[in-house]
């Protein structure tokens, strides 16, 4: 089956961890931040998990979490400073840690520098040893080897979505969560009934930057192999596009984005290597058309209102 080709699995496999990547993205600007830290961020965690794995010999999945602590780690010590910041200020602040972040993996010796590192372990690999622990290989399920991997990376991924985004869900109805929309909404307001609003701005930060984090661990151990440049100001601008193309209103905005601008390089192949225009060119024509993004808070609400009405019209004319 095409479907099943590993190639096409890996990228419906980096669609998912993309869609992961919005959801981090999402919680942050969930009290009206403006970060553009979080390709820095994917860079600490993918290089901790991959040191971890590679030369501490460390198991996969205690480093990627290990991976996701540490981006959490640098984000609690650097959010006291630059979360007093606002708006244009703090996207510069958090864009130039981002760069620092890079430089520093770019020269340092444990990270092999410009080259980065290579020959890390794959979850697929891990997850198929796993597999054939308790009995079961590819050819018993009637895949190659190649497919049975790329399958159980997309399966563990998918299943990773679904828990972060049921718990970013249960945030969104949570006493943090309406703590977070109402400091968006007019923090000047919120400080006036009583919330800590540098609490909930760096809790914020910090959920935005462990998931970013974890992501950059997933990343670096789907490719096996992770270099500085996979974190550079293209990346900056791939996160925050899932944003501003999809929406930030709710969480369905950044996944639908996620979902267009992953997809899209792949459906116009022989245009990829325009994809930095491609994505210039649509948040120009969302800015002028859809300024709150593709998908609002208010769109599933006119969505169903419309079809109730033709739904009603339906049912007069019956009659």
């Amino acid at each position: 089956m095409d479907l099943l080709n590993p190639y096409n699995l890996q990228v419906i496999t980096f669609i998912v961890l993309n869609g992961i990547l919005a959801i981090s993205i999402y919680i942050t600007l969930m009290t009206g931040q403006l970060s553009l830290g979080h390709a820095g961020f994917m860079s600490i965690g993918a290089y901790t998990a991959s040191i971890l794995t590679k030369q501490a010999d460390l198991p996969l999945f205690a480093a990627l979490l290990l991976g996701a602590l540490a981006a959490g780690l640098i984000a609690l010590l650097i959010g006291a400073p630059t979360l007093k910041l606002h708006g244009l200020y703090l996207a510069i602040a958090t864009l130039g840690f981002g760069e620092v972040v890079r430089v520093i993996m770019l020269n340092m010796e444990i990270t092999n520098g410009a080259l980065g590192l290579t020959g890390l372990k794959s979850i697929g690999n891990t997850l198929y040893e796993w597999q054939k622990a308790i009995g079961v290989s590819a050819q018993s399920v009637g895949v190659s080897v190649m497919q049975m991997k790329a399958l159980l990376t997309l399966f563990f991924l998918v299943l990773l979505f679904a828990v972060i985004l049921f718990l970013t869900l249960r945030l969104n109805r949570s006493r943090i969560g309406r703590a977070f929309e109402a400091i968006k909404a007019d923090e000047t307001a919120a400080k006036a009934m009583g919330l800590q609003i540098s609490y909930y701005k760096m809790l914020a930060f910090i959920i935005g930057s462990v998931l970013a984090g974890f992501c950059g661990g997933l990343f670096a151990h789907i490719t096996t192999t992770v270099t500085p440049d996979d974190f550079n100001y293209h990346k900056v601008v791939e996160i925050l596009s899932f944003a501003v193309i999809g929406g930030s209103e709710i969480v369905w905005g950044p996944l639908f984005g996620a979902l267009l601008l992953t997809s899209l390089p792949e459906l116009l192949r022989s245009l990829a290597e325009y994809k930095m225009i491609m994505y210039g060119a649509i948040m120009v024509l969302v800015m002028a058309f859809r300024p709150h993004g593709l998908i609002a808070a208010d769109t599933f609400q006119k969505l169903f209102r419309r079809r109730s009405k033709q739904a009603s019209a339906a049912k007069k004319e019956e009659f």
